[in-house]
């Protein structure tokens, strides 16, 4: 690829990416943007689980002096967020750390171990 290739099929004689790739980019420019906020949809989706591990590790470091609104159905992913909000059929049913929810949120619970148990 070239140095000033332009991205996206939109553009005359741009370049498409896999669908990882185009989550890589939208990780990059997140990571070194400058905003104190970040909103991050499902951003591991795409990607293998060496990728996905690598780029929580450089999250976590990354997103400590930010407010990062992080939306996932990865459970695994939000234990060490500082407050974690649960919507269920749209509403908010919890919103606290990943232990208070376990410990006191059912459908948190319910979800977590759930998932958990794809792993044993």
């Amino acid at each position: 690829m070239e140095p000033e290739q332009m991205l996206g099929k939109r553009f005359e004689s741009g370049r498409d990416l896999s669908g990882g790739q185009w989550q890589r980019v939208a990780l990059a420019r997140a990571f070194y943007s400058d905003a104190d906020i970040l909103v991050l949809d499902e951003p591991t989706a795409a990607l293998d689980s060496r990728m996905e591990k690598f780029v929580f590790d450089k999250f976590y470091e990354l997103a400590k002096e930010r407010t990062v609104f992080f939306i996932t159905h990865r459970l695994a992913t939000v234990r060490k967020a500082d407050r974690i909000l649960v919507l269920k059929n749209g509403r908010i049913c919890g919103f606290d750390s990943h232990e208070n929810l376990l410990r006191t949120n059912p459908y948190y619970s319910e979800l977590y171990h759930m998932q958990a148990d794809l792993y044993e």
